[in-house]
């Protein structure tokens, strides 16, 4: 049995950070319920919804991943109705999570002390570009406002080029996993307290936090960390080096992992006597990584991966979309899953990273598709909230519901 079995998330989110946070919860086994809008439902549902590689029954590849597991139904919480059949789900539920732009719940009546009026366990999560205090908070953001106001993009590129973003949307998934940790957090503390909280997570906080350790650096020296590509700013040899195929990473940290790159590489001017230390090594980078460069491009990459892991030399591959997916530890661990749909098919996608002890291959791998709009709505309020059939199509009628 998966760890959140028995918790019932609603899911008021769309676009990715959000998204991202219920789909971790839903992975570790939460019943989660997307609460949609009428009409055409979530924005990420039109995503690439149209593209033909790159969608499966009307939903783009965004959704598809994302939504993994969840249950929807649609429901207008803009009319008063609406809000009275979202209150009595929060009446069952555990938590609430969304990601509207900061004001919006609160301006539809479902922030945390009303729903907490409602039901005080209820753990409530708002993931926003810049959090709910400060100047900043009614700013529009999406990810790459926050990788660039976090300071992560002014040490990404090369040294003479431009910052440059993290390929990977970083200040959106930052959002989301922080907002799924705070989830956590709550739902622990209510063992205790017995009540629920608000978790105020900021995107652009998520950045600040995995600046970690280079910005308590800074802030003790009042020195600017510069851009210095893939290399290191104490480490020697460490960075991306050129092979006849492709590229690989040497990583050296400390002067031993150097002493067994010695055994690999046989070049002299690697074999001078204060480079056995870092402080030399350091000095001398540029060199250093030429000479490196000038062997490693004599082979291929997995002639000299093959040698430098016998060495256990820290090593890898640089790899590609399809080398990743492929690589048989990723395999291994489950990070590439059958998600079937509702005809029969499935789509692969990214696994959940978590792995727990107690868990089976099958809580690694099996999961459920992801929902039509509005494919469970009478289904959730007949079962969960026990509306009769003459109050659901009521309900119906009068565009409540769909």
């Amino acid at each position: 049995m998966k760890p959140l079995h028995g918790k019932l998330v609603l899911d008021l989110t769309h676009m990715l950070s959000g998204p991202y946070g219920t789909m971790l919860l839903t992975d570790l086994g939460a019943r989660t319920i997307k609460v949609e809008p009428p009409g055409r439902g979530e924005g990420t549902r039109e995503l690439l919804a149209r593209d033909p590689e790159h969608s499966r029954q009307g939903m783009g590849a965004y959704f598809l991943t994302l939504n993994r597991g969840k249950e929807s139904v649609c429901i207008d919480l803009k009319a008063d109705a609406g809000r009275a059949v979202f209150h009595d789900l929060v009446r069952q539920a555990d938590v609430v999570f969304d990601n509207f732009a900061a004001g919006v719940t609160r301006r539809l009546g479902i922030h945390h002390e009303a729903l907490a009026q409602i039901n005080p366990r209820i753990v409530t999560c708002s993931v926003t570009g810049f959090g709910e205090t400060g100047p900043d908070i009614h700013r529009p953001a999406f990810d790459q406002v926050v990788q660039a106001m976090g300071g992560g993009m002014s040490i990404t590129g090369l040294q003479d080029g431009p910052p440059i973003r993290a390929g990977i949307p970083i200040g959106d998934l930052g959002g989301g996993l922080f907002g799924a940790l705070g989830v956590l957090a709550a739902l622990t503390a209510r063992e205790s307290t017995g009540r629920g909280q608000h978790v105020d997570v900021s995107m652009l906080d998520a950045q600040v936090s995995m600046l970690n350790y280079m910005a308590t650096m800074h802030l003790m020296s009042g020195r600017l960390p510069e851009r210095i590509g893939n290399s290191h700013f104490v480490h020697v040899p460490y960075n991306t080096y050129a092979t006849r195929d492709g590229h690989i990473i040497v990583a050296c940290i400390g002067d031993a992992f150097f002493e067994r790159l010695l055994d690999v590489i046989e070049h002299p001017a690697l074999r001078e006597p204060q480079y056995r230390h870092q402080p030399a090594r350091l000095a001398d980078k540029a060199r250093i990584d030429a000479v490196l460069n000038e062997l490693f491009a004599q082979d291929t990459s997995a002639h000299w991966l093959a040698r430098l892991r016998a060495a256990r030399v820290p090593c890898g591959p640089v790899n590609d979309f399809a080398q990743a997916l492929a690589d048989p530890q990723v395999l291994a661990r489950h990070m590439v899953v059958e998600v079937p749909l509702a005809d029969g098919s499935s789509v692969r996608m990214p696994g959940n990273p978590i792995k727990l002890s107690e868990a089976t291959e099958e809580d690694d791998t099996r999961f459920t598709a992801p929902p039509a709009i509005g494919q469970n709505t009478e289904e959730v309020l007949r079962e969960l909230l026990a509306y009769p059939a003459p109050q659901l199509a009521a309900l119906r009628a009068a565009g409540v519901i769909a």
